[in-house]
């Protein structure tokens, strides 16, 4: 398959060039305040970062998206914004960033954030963006535009979920099932549910996938929540999906002095809590930590 790495990394220093807007948010991405949390075996990142705010901060009921323009529609795009073609998508650089490299990729169409149809574009594109992982976030947690198709990519080995995955498996690492071309593990002892499905094969995968689909399926058929990211090296696919119980967090939404704007997404799901408001960055606890994640995680 035609791997798109050299054309994605011409447009994202084509776009830095002549977007201000994205030039400005990149060169402070140099400056955000970082500090870490450690664990038993890994550590949890918090970042401030101010250009989220679009992101943490947006509306997504029904309401709010009916009365808004998408802005994942090319009719709607920015006049600075350039894509690059992507079969059924297009590739953006994304003015808002958390990674070094940071990209949103929607469907030419426009229709609803969902999964399933589209697990296999997911795995062909993190193919093809082989220097880059590409992650998923439902309609129902994370997704600013859930009524436009799309997956992001960023910088490769910046979540730590992958690093983690890869220290603490021979450890943590619980093997639930073994198929033909792919294996399912749990990562025990991690803070939140954590499922990988390691396989040679989009189909294999596809087959894992649709299984746990269905277990976590509730009896009105709606998409399960859930975040995922898919990390392509050496022949293998490597696909995490964190179940989701909640979107938000009582944190989130309480006034005063307890309340910490962090929407997790997953990026936080994958270890970078994502704080746009300073002295919630300064305030944030390892406490605190713990409990999003026991309300996010299923």
């Amino acid at each position: 398959m035609q791997k798109r790495n050299t054309q994605t990394s011409a447009l994202f220093k084509q776009q830095l060039t002549d977007w201000e807007l994205a030039r400005v948010n990149y060169a402070g991405l140099k400056t955000v305040k970082t500090k870490s949390f450690t664990f038993d075996n890994f550590e949890v990142k918090v970042q401030f970062n101010p250009a989220r705010m679009v992101s943490s901060g947006a509306k997504v009921d029904a309401k709010t998206i009916a009365e808004r323009k998408c802005f994942l529609c090319t009719a709607n795009l920015p006049a600075e914004q350039r894509c690059i073609d992507a079969g059924d998508y297009t590739i953006l650089v994304n003015p808002f960033p958390i990674f070094p490299e940071h990209f949103t990729i929607p469907h030419k169409e426009h229709i609803e954030q969902q999964i399933k149809p589209y697990f296999t574009d997911m795995l062909e594109l993190a193919e093809t963006l082989d220097q880059y992982v590409v992650f998923y976030n439902g309609p129902k947690c994370g997704a600013s535009a859930p009524d436009h198709l799309h997956f992001q990519a960023g910088t490769k080995n910046f979540l730590p979920l992958i690093k983690d995955y890869k220290n603490l498996k021979s450890q943590h690492g619980e093997l639930i099932e073994k198929g033909n071309n792919y294996e399912l593990f749990s990562l025990k002892n991690y803070l939140r549910t954590v499922l990988c499905i390691e396989s040679n094969t989009i189909l294999d995968a596809k087959i894992a996938f649709e299984k746990l689909f269905v277990q976590f399926q509730t009896e009105n058929k709606t998409e399960p929540m859930m975040n995922i990211v898919c990390s392509y090296e050496k022949g293998n696919w490597f696909t995490f999906i964190l179940p989701r119980a909640n979107f938000r967090p009582w944190q989130y939404s309480v006034e005063g002095d307890q309340q910490l704007l962090v929407s997790p997404a997953t990026v936080e799901m994958s270890g970078i809590f994502i704080t746009p408001i300073e002295s919630h960055f300064e305030k944030i606890t390892k406490e605190d930590i713990i409990s999003i994640f026991e309300q996010s995680s299923l």
